[in-house]
């Protein structure tokens, strides 16, 4: 068969570990026969990124600027553990994600790939709940030190005009650890518009919650700005549509998320993103049943898995051991590429394999193959068969080969 082709590359941004090999074998098992690929290739790999002092990363990022699409594989951001594996490192650096996504801006949207064979832990889930991940500042772009001695820290602010503003954080009697960390107005308000457009094109309801009550100015800012978006821009549409805008506490909306039914949008800022994502993840089965696409507000989309680089099992195929790692959220990142790649230049055949990737992964996992990950989350009575990576991978593409026949 001849293989479907592209006219513009998609960025293909390599990562770390398990996911860096999986990678390659999705490359190899389902996209290399069937498409005639291209990429503009990044290695961040983390010993890539330390060799170029991360601007590997940068220069990925400024590319799915340019390009419009991009795929990210799983990466890791390095710890003091991280240091210790890695000695050739020269820095701690910086999360590539919180690198990329404050160059692109915009809004994470992540949601469960749900099979009928696996329901929610939450019992009263009837339908997947999408997390709506402010993509920029907060803890991702602090700073922070540590201190030995007493002392006071500042934090000020010096205006272009020449104004300073000057607030005391704390004065403390012994050594302590600071942290300082800043959003943009512009970013919170490309977030609230990313979230009540998408709310509309999905016909969901969007709640939204931080901690206003006790982060009064920082919070409140996000507060303010998703109130004053949606009377003055998307309040109209929504109310034609049926569909609610829902603002409350971040501890009170747990609560409600847990007792509801699901079906809705929730916004988050980027840290409570991060962890409600995994939560919700794992509730609905297996934190590699979620995709995960980073929306800028040019339209710019980068496609990635939500979880990270399963070390664990990486250490187990350095030893020549087959792992059973799940590989449904990356399959997924490549196919989401693959069809926005298609919609934007009138390519159905692609935007068809894309499909296609994302249902012979489904009906493979619904015909009882699946990673080890997944075997004890089935009902009861639903009959499984336990492999390896490798060979789910050969039975997805044994399908992916029959549809495209």
């Amino acid at each position: 068969m001849d293989k479907i082709r592209m006219t513009t590359p998609l960025v293909e941004m390599d990562g770390d570990e398990m996911t860096r090999i999986l990678w390659g074998m999705i490359k190899e098992k389902l996209i290399l026969p069937f498409v005639d690929l291209k990429t503009e290739y990044y290695d961040l790999g983390l010993l890539h990124r330390n060799a170029t002092k991360d601007q590997v990363t940068i220069d990925a990022a400024n590319a799915a600027k340019r390009l419009g699409v991009a795929v990210k594989c799983a990466t890791i951001t390095p710890n003091r553990q991280r240091m210790e594996e890695y000695p050739e490192l020269t820095e701690m650096w910086k999360s590539p994600n919180g690198t990329i996504r404050a160059i692109l801006d915009g809004t994470a949207f992540r949601a469960p790939i749900v099979l009928p064979c696996i329901h929610p832990v939450v019992k009263n889930w009837e339908a997947p709940i999408t997390i709506a991940r402010h993509a920029y500042g907060d803890m991702y772009k602090a700073v922070d030190m540590v201190t030995d001695e007493p002392g006071t820290t500042t934090l000020t602010f010096k205006g272009e005009s020449g104004a300073e503003k000057t607030l005391t954080v704390q004065t403390v009697d012994g050594p302590a650890v600071w942290q300082g960390q800043h959003n943009k107005e512009a970013s919170i308000r490309a977030f609230a518009q990313s979230c009540f457009q998408y709310a509309i094109a999905q016909k969901q309801d969007l709640w939204f919650s931080t901690k206003d009550t006790i982060s009064k100015v920082y919070d409140g800012e996000f507060k303010r700005i998703f109130e004053e978006e949606y009377e003055n821009t998307y309040q109209a549409e929504f109310e034609k549509l049926g569909l609610t805008y829902f603002y409350t506490l971040i501890d009170d909306a747990v609560a409600r998320v847990i007792h509801s039914k699901g079906g809705f949008i929730w916004a988050l800022k980027n840290y409570d993103g991060d962890v409600m994502s995994d939560m919700v993840a794992t509730a609905f089965g297996s934190l590699a049943m979620m995709t995960s696409v980073l929306v800028s507000p040019d339209g710019t989309m980068e496609f990635e898995a939500s979880h990270g680089t399963v070390t664990r099992h990486y250490y187990k195929y350095l030893k020549g051991e087959k792992t059973s790692t799940n590989p449904i959220a990356t399959i997924f990142a490549w196919s989401g590429a693959f069809k926005r790649r298609g919609e934007l230049d009138g390519l159905p055949d692609l935007v068809k394999f894309g499909e296609a990737m994302e249902a012979a992964s489904l009906e493979t996992l619904e015909s009882g193959v699946m990673t080890k990950d997944l075997t004890g989350l089935v009902d009861e009575g639903f009959p499984v068969t336990a492999v390896n990576s490798e060979e789910f991978l050969d039975a997805v593409a044994a399908r992916l080969a029959e549809k495209l026949a």
